[in-house]
């Protein structure tokens, strides 16, 4: 199934981890640590607990990162640009719109929106271009021409999808591990930048 696809047929628990790992891969930009989201992963992975808990870990994520929506500074290490910015921005309000409940229709509006969001900022910041396509059509299926980030990340969200999907519960782990890894992807092609524009 195309990405479009599997958002659209995703339980709760899907589509919550489906916006975390793309927030989570995009926590360099923020200027978080690789631990600081971890608390939400931990309650995905769990049906005990108090309902409220999503909301209270998502206010404490955001005072960890500099929450509060201000757009305008870019994290430590992320070279000034119109696409760093653009990048920044993107990754701050994917936390700001994180619903406070792990349930209903503004859910899986965030998903939707963080996998349009973490695949324009994969495209912003890797140094080859798509030859071809809109974000839409990569989201339906139409991979000719991808750019190497773009593609992983697009695998990635998938991924995550394919692994709630199948597992339920016991599909957060491994979906958390695939977040990793894109999110050291990410940290080292920031790095990369700032490098070159030093």
């Amino acid at each position: 199934m195309s990405l479009v696809e599997l958002i659209g047929q995703a339980d709760e628990r899907g589509l919550a981890a489906s916006g975390l790992a793309c927030l989570d891969r995009c926590v360099p930009l923020l200027g978080g640590d690789d631990e600081v989201l971890r608390p939400l992963w931990a309650d995905l992975a769990t049906d005990t607990g108090r309902p409220e808990q999503w909301a209270e870990l998502l206010d404490q994520a955001r005072g960890k990162l500099g929450g509060g929506g201000e757009f305008g500074s870019a994290a430590e290490g992320v070279p000034e640009s119109a696409g760093a910015d653009e990048a920044v921005s993107l990754a701050r309000r994917m936390l700001e719109a994180a619903p406070a409940g792990r349930s209903g229709a503004e859910l899986r509006a965030w998903a939707d929106a963080c996998s349009v969001a973490a695949l324009r900022i994969h495209q912003l910041l890797d140094p080859l271009k798509d030859t071809a396509g809109s974000l839409d059509e990569r989201r339906e299926g139409r991979t000719e021409g991808m750019s190497p980030l773009v593609a992983a990340e697009l695998r990635r969200q998938i991924t995550v999808l394919e692994l709630l999907a199948g597992h339920g519960p016991a599909g957060v782990r491994p979906a958390l591990e695939v977040s990793t890894e894109g999110r050291r992807v990410l940290r080292a092609v920031v790095s990369r930048r700032s490098r070159r524009r030093g």
